[in-house]
């Protein structure tokens, strides 16, 4: 049986998608050139390893076992990369951090410090919603992840590294945007703007108001914060979002954060990784380098 490495990552991305065309996006491939890899492993092995249901990918109980050694062996490729980049320190190795969506406006200025003071670190970063980067930690995809609260019901080392403050954005002309102290039942009456169902933001939202007996008007909802401002500016609502998203806000400063009771919520950016995994020399120094910074803000006047 001739199984070429190219082939065991084509089929272990497929394999973990199930799906030709979203494989084909991650390994910057053409969808036929994956179909083409798959069904040539298959002809390799003499026996199928995915079939198609309705318009589902399944794999069958030889892709299972496939994918399993697949794993294994791209795990001891990466253990054995790891190894020699500690041998050589911090001249040379790769970097992969994913992020939920909100991050981008604090971690990539992070991650650049650092290869400006490491240029040799080939470094690669990953944005997707929590959903998706709870899956890739189960996974074991990345070296370290960032997300704005620690996974439950996962086994992982969670770290907090930033401040995360939840605010009420509004308009700037908005009918409550030069009052003080406004009640939270007050702010409860307007139609509220929010991220997907499962965004560590608006599961934050929603509990906070919850405990006080309150719920969401529910308005709209977008995958994206930028969607959301654009929607804000628009005057369709208010939101719940980080401060963070107003850095270099491109909607001209039409924004401001309102002054609700209870707010801002103090939450934390958080990195983390699963329990037991060994951490490669460079993403212990980056990791370092976000602890670092944190202290470095925390010990700057208020």
């Amino acid at each position: 049986m001739h199984v070429s490495l190219r082939q065991v990552q084509i089929f272990e991305a497929v394999a973990r998608a199930l799906s030709y065309t979203r494989a084909a996006e991650e390994l910057h491939l053409t969808q036929p050139a994956v179909f083409t890899q798959i069904k040539q492993l298959e002809d390799s092995i003499g026996l199928p390893l995915l079939e198609r249901i309705g318009k589902r990918l399944y794999l069958t109980d030889a892709g299972h076992e496939t994918l399993a050694t697949c794993r294994d062996i791209l795990g001891g490729l990466e253990r054995l990369e790891m190894r020699l980049d500690d041998l050589q320190g911090l001249k040379r190795g790769r970097l992969r951090v994913a992020m939920v969506t909100t991050a981008k406006y604090l971690v990539p200025r992070l991650l650049g410090e650092f290869c400006v003071q490491y240029p040799g670190i080939e470094a690669s970063l990953i944005v997707t919603n929590r959903e998706k980067l709870l899956a890739r930690i189960a996974n074991n995809e990345d070296d370290l992840a960032i997300l704005g609260a620690p996974p439950e019901g996962m086994d992982v080392v969670a770290t907090p590294i930033a401040d995360n403050p939840l605010v009420v954005i509004a308009r700037k002309d908005h009918a409550l945007a030069r009052c003080k102290r406004i009640p939270l039942a007050r702010i409860a009456e307007e139609p509220f703007i929010v991220r997907e169902t499962g965004s560590g933001t608006r599961l934050a939202a929603e509990r906070f108001f919850a405990e006080h007996r309150l719920s969401l008007k529910v308005r709209m909802e977008f995958g994206s914060n930028e969607a959301i401002k654009q929607a804000i500016a628009g005057g369709l609502g208010v939101s719940v979002l980080s401060q963070h998203t107003l850095a270099l806000d491109g909607v001209g400063g039409l924004l401001q954060p309102l002054d609700v009771a209870g707010f801002p919520l103090r939450r934390k950016w958080y990195v983390a990784y699963p329990a037991g995994k060994h951490l490669s020399a460079v993403a212990e120094a980056f990791l370092a380098h976000l602890l670092e910074r944190k202290e470095d803000e925390e010990a700057l006047p208020a």
